[in-house]
């Protein structure tokens, strides 16, 4: 008799690296606002890190970014010597059903190669009035007493993870694991480049990383005026519309 599960197949990651990682790992993953991996991608860049490994995935839709014609891994480590986080910036997105096999083989990984915390970088899109333009943490206890005693970041109040981030608490509950997800609130624009500096200055004066982000503060200007100027072109546009109407009645 013939098979007939038509169920997809489970999602495959495999890790490569070629140097041990520190024992901090920052992450950034491809969500609403792209804030986190926006964050995670301008660390990489301001501390000059190295790209020390990659993950491939099979059985699941894949993206090969490219940048000046060059292609590389959607998702990669990145190191130095002298800094002490390694950063995962995820470029590839990876929805919920496939959030549990990543989060056990990223799990599984940390184990093998002695991470002894972990740190994700996360939007997300909630209600917020201009008081909470500002990061938050969902932190595991020892991580609460390792990292952020004398922190300026206070803990969002309550609510659920759910996906990757999610996974990696848990996983912090019931373990040695020291696990924690900054996040913030973010809006629909891609990127959201404000939520990403809040990020980046949160993991910035926790990890003690002196990261400027003045650069970044520039991109955000550019990127507003950029929205500022398709939301009056739409404008105008309208406007165009509605006058050749009257025309014709």
């Amino acid at each position: 008799m013939a098979d007939t599960d038509t169920r997809p197949e489970r999602p495959d990651f495999h890790f490569t690296h070629d140097a041990p990682p520190n024992e901090a790992l920052l992450c950034g993953f491809s969500e609403f606002g792209l804030a986190g991996l926006t964050a995670a991608d301008y660390l990489v860049d301001h501390l000059d890190l190295e790209q020390t490994g990659h993950v491939a995935v099979e059985s699941l839709p894949a993206i090969t970014p490219f940048e000046n014609g060059v292609p590389r891994h959607h998702t990669r480590f990145f190191s130095k010597p002298d800094v002490d986080v390694t950063v995962l910036v995820g470029e590839l997105f990876i929805p919920l059903p496939a959030a549990e096999p990543f989060a056990r083989s990223l799990l599984a990984w940390i184990d093998e190669n002695d991470v002894g915390e972990v740190a994700v970088l996360s939007g997300v899109p909630v209600a917020h009035g201009p008081d909470e333009h500002r990061a938050f943490y969902i932190a595991t206890e020892d991580y609460r007493d390792a990292r952020l005693v004398d922190a300026d970041v206070p803990a969002m109040g309550n609510g659920f993870l759910d996906g990757v981030n999610a996974e990696l608490l848990a996983r912090g509950l019931d373990s040695n694991l020291r696990a924690c997800t900054y996040t913030t609130p973010v809006h629909a624009q891609v990127p959201d480049v404000e939520a990403a500096i809040r990020l980046v200055d949160a993991a910035s004066s926790v990890y003690d990383l002196d990261v400027d982000t003045g650069p970044l503060k520039a991109f955000a200007a550019e990127v507003a005026q950029h929205y500022e100027n398709l939301s009056e072109r739409i404008r105008s546009h309208a406007e165009e519309e509605r006058s050749e109407d009257r025309m014709y009645m």
